[in-house]
């Protein structure tokens, strides 16, 4: 089968930056929604689009076309006493940046830095700012079902049916 819209496709892929230091080894493949559904970064499925189980490439994504340049506006300085205990570097939570509109969608920050009743996050994306190159490999390529078509989404592998994991905790920003 092709890959083409309304395709589920299992690559496994090697993630390196320009200058191939390997950011992820790619343990677990990459399995998406084929079709602009926003399931991964679109040049990937460009790469893809038309291509069969087999097919191997190396692409490069320059920033701009993955995560974006990284945003020095995006790192945050709050007091201490607007977190929860215990506070670990590595937390992530959920806010808004300065001045943002408030139709935006919140920014995930992640605790950068605990230091002198301050709390240092970034709202970037660990990969911000950094050309990316995949090994790509398609290993599967199956139609998609109904379901994963009305959602936009591949299901979970688990069988959970909802995309909230709780892993972030929403605080107001100031």
């Amino acid at each position: 089968m092709k890959i083409t819209k309304n395709t589920v496709v299992t690559v496994h892929y090697k993630l390196s930056d320009a200058q191939n230091n390997v950011l992820e080894d790619g343990q677990e493949p990459i399995v998406y929604l084929h079709g602009g559904y926003d399931d991964t970064l679109p040049a990937l499925e460009k790469a893809l689009d038309g291509k069969d189980v087999g097919y191997k490439t190396m692409i490069q994504v320059e920033p701009e076309e993955a995560f974006g340049e990284y945003d020095p506006l995006l790192v945050r300085v709050e007091d201490r006493e607007s977190f929860p205990t215990p506070l670990e570097v590595g937390m992530q939570f959920e806010g808004m940046p300065e001045n943002a509109d408030p139709t935006e969608n919140p920014a995930i920050y992640v605790v950068t830095d605990i230091a002198d009743g301050k709390v240092i996050l970034d709202g970037n994306h660990p990969l911000a700012g950094i050309a990316l190159r995949f090994e790509l490999t398609v290993t599967d390529v199956r139609a998609a079902t109904e379901k994963e078509i009305e959602r936009g989404y591949v299901n979970d592998p688990d069988g959970f049916d909802d995309d909230e994991d709780g892993q972030f905790r929403s605080i107001v920003l100031h």
